[in-house]
């Protein structure tokens, strides 16, 4: 046992003379499953990841889903994660940071995704919440709605609902609520 903590600080010493004496912050286990999940992303052509505070904050990162079917289509919406150290035991905190007209997402921009709350599990991943992230924009879900306006006109008037959406995207007002534009709407 002893033979293995010298073999240990042998190794960590080496390192840190490769790196000028700089010590080598350890990661949590968290963020080693983070990298593996970031490693094996396959997003749909729709969404991009980019780190802000650069790749070394693996654990603060950006998505940008830019809808290729239904309702949003042609808006881009943008999510920060914030991914806690005992990921995936506990689910990445998301925000939208795009004022959205939307069911399932409030005007501060907390989501409501199942597999955010009660569903999550550690075997789900980053590319899973990406995925319930877009699939909220490609079918939005009136039936467990953090904005209950937009949820009960989806429910009751479709095409009201289509339009307010629109108006939304463009850069205006539903109801007293003003809207900024959309990037990547024309």
């Amino acid at each position: 046992m002893i033979k293995l903590f010298k073999v240990k600080e042998k190794q960590r010493e080496l390192a840190e003379n490769a790196s000028n004496g700089v010590p080598i912050k350890k990661q949590s286990a968290g963020e080693l499953r983070l990298h593996k999940d970031i490693s094996e992303l396959n997003l749909p052509k729709s969404c991009s990841i980019t780190f802000p505070n650069g790749k070394d904050d693996l654990m603060n990162f950006e998505v940008s889903i830019r809808p290729d079917e239904g309702y949003y289509l042609g808006g881009t919406f943008l999510f920060s994660f914030t991914v806690s150290p005992i990921y995936p035991h506990e689910a990445p905190k998301v925000k939208c940071r795009t004022k959205v007209y939307h069911p399932n997402i409030d005007l501060e921009g907390n989501v409501c995704l199942n597999i955010l709350r009660e569903d999550w599990k550690p075997v789900l991943n980053i590319n899973t919440v990406i995925y319930g992230l877009y699939h909220l924009f490609t079918e939005p879900n009136d039936e467990d709605p953090l904005n209950h306006d937009a949820a009960a006109v989806l429910r009751d008037n479709p095409k009201l609902f289509e339009s307010n959406v629109r108006r939304a995207m463009a850069g205006g007002y539903v109801g007293p609520t003003f809207f900024p534009r959309s990037k990547g709407m024309p």
